[in-house]
C-alpha cells in the first residue's frame, strides 16, 4: 500500500520460480481486472503504473490491517490505564475485521510467512483479549469459544492454559485437568515433547486448589499487559528442543568454542551458517556440539533439531527417517509426511523458512549425506560433526577438534575426582595424561574409575599401565588405544557386570530399555536394571532419558558398543549368543503383540507364529502400556531393529510374527518405509526357511501396504500368492485376509461384484475364527458397495451390524470409520439430525485419538449436512475448518476436494463470484495431481457455475 511493488516481485509471488513465458502479460491483465473491482468498492483506492511496477494507493484507514492494528495499540494503551473492560471491547473490535486466514486460498511461497505472521497477530490479539476478559470475571462466557480454538490449535499452550483457567474458575476442575491431560498426550504424541513449564504449574496449581488462581489477585491485567508488549505468560508456538542434555563438568576447548560461537552468530546473513567438526573416534566431538548448541540455544528462538546419523556404525541412518522424524518433531502429522524422499526435503525447508532453528547432525560421513538435511534459510545454523573434514560444504567453517593439552586433561581429571587428589600426586597426574595421550574418552573413564575408588592412588593407576599391553600411548594406531582404555574399567568389574556389558553388544538396540539386562540374563528385572546402573557408574553405559513406564533408557557411545562387541565374540558360544537373542527377540514380540490386542480388543486382523516369547512381569508390562500406540511409536527403532536382526540369524518364526504385528503401527502412522524393510527381511528369511505360513502372512501384510500406497498393479500378485499359500496350508484366518484385501483391490478398480464375491468368503472365514474386528471391517466395506448401488436400506442394516461387533471390541477406531459411513447413508437418505449425530460421534473418536486427518473427514462430511440442511453459514465455517487441516498438513489433493463441495455451499448462499475462484483452483490442482475422475467432476461444477454468473 502507497509503495512501488515491481512487475518481478509480482511474478515471484504468483509463480514462484518458474513463471510461464507469458507472466508480465498476464499481470497486466490481473492488474486491469483488480481495477474494475476496486472501483466498486466504497473506498478511494486505485492502482497506478510507476516504473518499474505498480503502486496501490489508498488511505491507511481503508484498510483493515492497519485498522486493526491500531486498535490493538490502543487496547495496549488502556490497559497500561487498568481499563480492562474497554481495552477487551476493543480488541473484540479488532478482531471483527478478520474473515478467515490471512490470504486465504493464496499459493505462493513468497506470501506464506507474511500470511503466517499476520494470522500469528490475530491469534495473539485473541489471546490477549481472552486474558483481559478473564480477568474481569468472564470464565463462563469464555469456555465455548476457547475449547473451538483449543481444537484448532491443540499445540498452542496459552490457549489451553486459559481454557484450564476458566473451566477451574467456574467450578469445573476435572474438566480442566483433562484439558491439560489431553494436551500433553497430544504434544507427546506428535512432537515428543513434555508441555511446557508454565502449563505444568497451572495443573499443579489447580490440583492444589491454588487461591491465587481466582480473580482475588491482581495478576491478569499485569498478564495482559505482557502479552501485548509481546512477553506472554506462556508460549505461542510449540517449538522442538531436541538436544542432548549438556555435560556439567565440560572442560577446556574455549578457543573451538569461541570460534563456533562467533561465526554462528556473525557469519554470512545471506545463506545457512554451518560448523563443520572433525578429528578421530573418542575425541570429544559431540560433547563439544551439545556444548556449543546449548549456548547458543537461547539465540534460535524457533527450536533446535539433534540427529545422530550413526555412519560409523554398520547400518547408518536412512535419510528418509531423519526427514519424517524432524517433519513430525516440526508438527506434521505421520499420514502426511511424503512417502518420497525429495516431497520430504521440500516439505522440510519449507517449513524453516523464515525461523531460527539450530539444526545438529552428529556422526556424518559426507557431503552428499548431509546435504539434503540443510535448510534453506539464512536464518538456520547447523553443526555437523563427523570423522572427516567435510570441505565440500560451501562456505562452511571447518574446525579440527585434537586431543586436550596437559592443562586441559588435569582439568578434566580434578573435575570427576577432586582437584585436592591431583594437587596431592602432581607428578603422578602429569604422567597419567601423557599415558593416556589426552583422549577425552580415556581420561573420563579413568577418573571414573579412580573416583569410584577413593582409596586407589593415582601412582597405583599409573602403575596399572606401565605394561606396554595396556598403555595407551598407542594412540598413533587409531582405535587399539580406545580398545585398551576400555578393557580398564571392563577388567575392574564384577563377572555379572561384565557378563551384562558383553550381552548388550549383542541387541541391535539405539535406545536401551532398562527390562532388556532381565532379558539377557534371564532373570529378574529389578536386579538386573541395577546392572545397567553399575555400567552408567563406570562411564560404559549412558543415560538417554526415560520410557514410558518411568524406567531409565541407556545408550551406548557407538566405540564402547564395538568394545562391548568384541568382548562378546571372545567368551561367549555362538549357542549362547543365539538362546540370548531369542529371548529378546522373544520379549519384544510379546510386548508388541500384547499392545496389539490392547489397541483392538484381541488378536484380531492378524496372525501370529509358534516363536517362543519371553514374557515381563504383568506389572511392569501394564506401567509400559499405559498408551500402547505410543508405546509402539517410541520403541519404533528398536523392534524394527529386532525383525532385521531375527532374519539374519534364522529367526524365520519370531521375525515374520514379529514383522506383521508391527503393523498397527506402520499403518496407523504412515510408516510405509519401516513396513517394506521389515517385511522384506521377514520374507526372505521365511522363504530361506521353507515357512509358507510365514511367506504367506508376509506377502499378504505387502500387498495391504502397497493397497495404502495406491499400487494396485503390485498389490494383486502378492495378495493372490499370499491367498493361494493360505487354501493350500488350510489357513483360514489367513485366507480371510487375503480375500479382504482382494476385495478392497478390486472394488477400487471398479469390480463391484468380484469385490462383493470375496467379502462375503472373507466374512465367513473371519466368522469360523471369532476375528470380531475382520467382522465388522467386512461388512462396513460391503456396506459401500451397496451405497454405491443406491441401496440405503441394506447398507445401513449392514453397518448397524458391524457397529454392534466394533463396540464389542472396544476399538473406537473401526468404531469411528463404521460411523462415519452410517453418517453417510443418513445424509443421503436425507435424514440429516442423525447424519449429523453420526459425524459428531466420529469427530469425537479422532479428536479423542489425536486423529488430524480423520478429524478432517468428519468436518468435510458435517460441512456437507449443514449445506443439505439451508445452513449455508455453518456449512462455509465447518468445510473451512476441514480445508484449514488439510492444507496444514500439506495435502492438497483432500483440500481440493473439499474446495469443491464448499464451491457449491457459496453459490448456494449468492456468492457465485467466489465459488468460481474455488472451483478453478480446486481444477487446478486435479490437473496436477492427474486426478481425472476428480478433475471432470470439478468441470462439471465449474460449467453449472459459470452459466449462472
Amino acid at each position: 500500500m502507497n509503495r512501488t511493488v515491481s512487475t518481478e516481485h509480482l511474478i515471484d509471488a504468483v509463480w514462484d520460480d518458474d513463471p510461464p513465458p507469458s507472466a508480465r502479460g498476464q499481470v497486466q491483465i490481473c492488474i486491469s481486472a483488480l481495477r474494475r473491482l476496486l472501483a466498486l468498492l466504497p473506498v478511494g483506492a486505485e492502482i497506478i503504473r510507476r516504473a518499474p511496477g505498480y503502486l496501490l494507493r489508498m488511505s491507511p484507514e481503508d484498510l483493515d490491517h492497519y485498522c486493526f492494528e491500531q486498535m490493538v495499540q490502543d487496547a495496549q494503551q488502556l490497559v497500561q490505564k487498568n481499563d480492562a473492560i474497554t481495552a477487551a471491547a476493543t480488541l473484540r473490535r479488532a478482531l471483527s475485521l478478520w474473515r478467515g486466514k490471512a490470504l486465504g486460498g493464496v499459493v505462493s511461497r513468497l506470501l506464506e510467512s507474511k500470511a503466517l505472521r499476520l494470522d500469528e497477530s490475530r491469534l495473539a490479539a485473541q489471546e490477549t483479549c481472552i486474558d483481559l476478559e478473564l480477568s474481569v470475571g468472564r470464565h463462563h462466557e469464555l469456555i465455548g469459544e476457547l475449547t473451538d480454538l483449543v481444537e484448532r490449535n491443540p499445540l498452542r499452550e496459552r490457549l489451553r492454559g486459559q481454557l484450564m483457567l476458566a473451566l477451574h474458575r467456574s467450578g469445573r476442575q476435572a474438566e480442566a485437568l483433562e484439558v491439560y491431560r489431553a494436551g500433553r498426550a497430544h504434544l507427546i504424541d506428535e512432537l515428543g515433547l513434555e508441555p511446557a513449564e508454565e502449563l505444568r504449574k497451572l495443573e499443579s496449581a489447580i490440583l492444589l486448589g491454588d487461591d491465587s488462581l481466582m480473580l482475588d489477585t491482581p495478576s491478569p491485567v499485569a498478564q495482559a499487559t505482557a502479552a501485548l508488549a509481546g512477553t506472554s505468560p506462556m508460549p505461542l508456538t510449540v517449538t522442538p528442543h531436541q538436544l542432548p542434555a549438556d555435560t556439567h563438568d565440560f572442560t577446556g576447548r574455549r578457543d573451538l568454542v569461541g570460534k563456533a560461537e562467533e561465526f554462528l552468530r556473525t557469519g554470512d546473513a545471506a545463506a545457512v551458517r554451518i560448523v563443520v567438526l572433525s578429528g578421530k573416534p573418542g575425541v570429544g566431538k559431540s560433547c563439544l556440539a551439545v556444548h556449543v548448541a546449548h549456548r547458543l540455544a537461547s539465540d534460535f528462538a524457533d527450536g533446535q533439531l539433534y540427529r545422530d546419523l550413526r555412519s560409523s556404525q554398520l547400518e547408518a541412518m536412512p535419510l528418509a527417517d531423519t526427514l519424517g522424524t524432524f517433519l513430525r518433531s516440526l508438527g506434521i502429522p505421520g499420514p502426511a509426511v511424503p512417502s518420497e524422499a525429495d516431497e520430504r526435503i521440500s516439505m522440510y525447508r519449507s517449513l524453516l523458512a523464515d525461523r531460527r532453528m539450530l539444526v545438529v547432525l552428529e556422526d556424518v560421513a559426507g557431503e552428499n549425506q548431509v546435504m539434503p538435511l540443510l535448510p534453506g534459510s539464512a536464518g538456520c545454523s547447523v553443526i555437523i560433526t563427523s570423522r572427516s573434514r567435510l570441505t565440500g560444504l560451501p562456505g562452511a567453517l571447518q574446525l579440527d577438534v585434537d586431543v586436550m593439552d596437559q592443562e586441559q586433561s588435569l582439568e578434566l581429571i580434578g573435575k570427576v575426582i577432586g582437584a585436592d587428589r591431583v594437587a596431592a600426586e602432581p607428578e603422578a597426574a602429569v604422567a597419567l595424561t601423557k599415558v593416556v595421550g589426552g583422549l577425552p574418552l580415556a581420561l573420563r573413564i579413568l577418573a571414573a574409575r579412580l573416583a569410584a575408588r577413593p582409596h586407589w592412588s593415582l601412582a597405583s593407576m599409573v602403575g596399572r599401565l606401565s605394561d606396554e599391553w595396556h598403555r595407551l600411548d598407542e594412540l598413533a594406531y587409531g582405535e587399539m588405544i580406545v580398545r585398551q582404555s576400555l578393557s580398564l574399567t571392563y577388567d575392574g568389574m564384577d563377572d555379572t557386570t561384565r557378563r551384562v556389558f558383553r550381552l548388550l553388544g549383542l541387541a541391535e538396540v539405539e535406545a536401551i530399555p532398562a527390562w532388556l539386562a532381565a532379558v539377557l540374563l534371564d532373570g529378574d528385572v529389578q536386579r538386573s536394571m541395577d546392572r545397567l546402573e553399575q555400567l552408567v557408574d563406570d562411564q560404559m553405559l549412558d543415560v538417554s532419558g526415560v520410557d514410558a513406564g518411568g524406567d531409565p533408557r541407556y545408550r551406548f557411545h557407538g566405540l564402547i558398543r564395538v568394545f562391548a562387541r568384541e568382548r562378546l565374540h571372545e567368551r561367549e558360544t555362538r549357542e549362547t549368543m543365539l538362546a540370548v537373542l531369542g529371548r529378546v527377540v522373544g520379549c519384544w514380540l510379546d510386548i508388541a503383540a500384547e499392545a496389539h490386542r490392547r489397541l483392538h480388543g484381541g488378536d484380531y486382523t492378524v496372525l501370529h507364529g509358534s516363536a517362543p516369547r519371553w514374557k515381563l512381569p504383568q506389572e511392569h508390562l501394564d506401567r509400559l502400556l499405559a498408551s500402547p500406540l505410543n508405546w509402539l511409536d517410541s520403541e519404533r527403532a528398536n523392534l524394527c531393529a529386532a525383525v532385521l536382526q531375527a532374519g539374519e540369524h534364522g529367526m524365520d518364526e519370531a521375525c515374520w510374527d514379529l514383522a506383521v504385528t508391527l503393523v498397527t503401527l506402520f499403518e496407523t502412522r504412515s510408516y510405509f518405509e519401516d513396513w517394506q524393510r521389515t517385511h522384506e527381511q521377514a520374507l526372505g528369511a521365511a522363504r530361506n526357511a521353507g515357512n509358507r505360513r510365514g511367506m504367506a502372512a508376509l506377502m499378504c501384510s505387502l500387498g495391504s501396504m502397497h493397497l495404502n500406497q495406491r499400487r494396485p498393479s503390485l498389490a494383486l500378485p502378492l495378495l493372490e500368492s499370499a491367498r493361494t499359500h493360505f487354501h493350500e496350508i488350510g489357513e483360514i484366518h489367513g485366507g480371510a485376509l487375503a480375500a479382504r484385501n482382494l476385495a478392497m483391490l478390486h472394488y477400487r478398480q471398479g469390480a463391484l461384484e468380484k469385490a462383493a464375491g470375496l467379502y462375503d468368503t472373507a466374512l465367513t472365514g473371519f466368522g469360523e475364527v471369532g476375528d470380531l474386528v475382520g467382522e465388522a471391517h467386512v461388512l462396513a466395506n460391503t456396506a459401500q458397495i451397496e451405497l454405491d448401488r443406491r441401496e440405503y436400506g441394506e447398507a445401513e442394516s449392514r453397518l448397524d451390524r458391524a457397529l454392534k461387533i466394533a463396540e464389542r471390541t472396544g476399538s473406537t477406531r473401526v468404531q469411528a470409520q463404521v460411523l462415519h459411513k452410517l453418517g453417510k447413508v443418513h445424509l443421503l437418505n436425507e435424514d440429516f439430525e442423525r447424519a449429523e449425530q453420526m459425524e459428531r460421534a466420529v469427530l469425537r473418536m479422532v479428536r479423542d485419538n489425536s486423529d488430524v486427518i480423520g478429524e478432517s473427514y468428519a468436518l468435510h462430511n458435517l460441512g456437507l449436512v449443514y449445506g443439505r440442511r439451508g445452513s449455508f453459514d455453518l456449512s462455509e465455517r465447518t468445510l473451512r475448518q476441514a480445508l484449514e487441516i488439510r492444507e496444514s498438513v500439506m495435502d492438497h489433493l483432500g483440500a481440493s476436494q473439499v474446495r469443491l463441495d464448499l464451491a457449491e455451499v457459496l453459490a448456494a448462499r449468492g456468492d457465485v463470484v467466489q465459488a468460481v475462484e474455488i472451483a478453478e483452483k480446486a481444477l487446478a490442482m486435479f490437473q496436477e495431481r492427474q486426478a481425472e475422475q476428480w478433475s471432470r467432476r470439478a468441470d462439471e461444477i465449474l460449467a453449472a457455475l459459470l452459466d449462472r454468473r
